[in-house]
């Protein structure tokens, strides 16, 4: 039980990627809370809070209610996220704001929120939710693509600032990962069918990420077993960024 009496905070946390990972540290020993806009779909064992990862107000009060309600906080995974298509003709400046806000600012916010009790963990880690879109060029992908590429390049600096300090920050890439957001683009097509080939053709492994494997791979960057990674953007995307076949 490698997070035995470590405790967690999960953004996003009550479906898709973020509600493995919740599922994945409560199997190995963490207690775990879960910040979500909507949390009926949190784990079972999980503190789940309401919390939009906009409002700093509620950043604040839901970091102070995880910390007070887990004895404290050893690891923060920086899950939330939405998503966008289209050329970078295709969205305003209104929804490049809205994006950015969530994808990136959000992990800024909510990691000021929780650094000043990171600091007191002897096994402090950060992992952010990045994307197969910031490490290769997608189709109709800009903005997203956009946000992702600046979370890598955040992860970085942010691994570099604090790693004297004893908190690792690392991040995990996945490829188009079978999650309710990519299962509304598929319903959102003209044909369902075939918009699936073509996600699964892209990648080399020939069919979708699974939410438990990029929680698996989230848990691995969290755990004290990994005291030496930091500053890595890890992808797991089928090799979709690193084959040609």
């Amino acid at each position: 039980m490698e997070f035995d009496g470590m405790a967690a905070v999960v953004t996003g946390g009550a479906s898709g990627i973020g509600a493995a990972t919740a599922r994945t540290l409560l199997e190995r020993g963490a207690h775990v809370a879960v910040l979500d806009l909507r949390t009926d779909g949190a784990p079972e064992g999980a503190l789940a809070v309401a919390c939009d990862v906009t409002d700093p107000e509620q950043v604040e009060a839901a970091i102070a209610r995880a910390v007070a309600e887990l004895g404290g906080l050893d690891v923060l995974v920086n899950n939330a996220g939405i998503g966008a298509a289209g050329s970078v003709e295709a969205n305003d400046d209104e929804e490049w704001h809205r994006v950015l806000d969530v994808n990136v600012v959000a992990i800024a916010r909510v990691t000021r929120a929780a650094m000043r009790h990171l600091r007191r963990s002897e096994h402090a880690s950060i992992v952010n939710t990045c994307s197969g879109a910031a490490l290769v060029g997608l189709p109709n992908r800009a903005l997203y693509s956009a946000t992702k590429g600046a979370v890598a390049a955040l992860t970085v600096a942010m691994a570099a600032d604090h790693v004297r300090e004893g908190i690792r920050v690392n991040a995990v890439a996945p490829g188009t990962a079978d999650t309710p957001w990519v299962g509304r683009l598929l319903d959102a097509a003209e044909d369902r069918e075939a918009a699936a080939e073509a996600l699964r053709a892209r990648q080399p492994i020939g069919r979708l990420v699974t939410a438990e494997e990029v929680a698996d791979a989230i848990a691995y960057l969290a755990s004290p077993r990994s005291g030496s990674t930091t500053g890595v953007v890890l992808p797991v995307d089928g090799g979709m960024a690193s084959l040609r076949i």
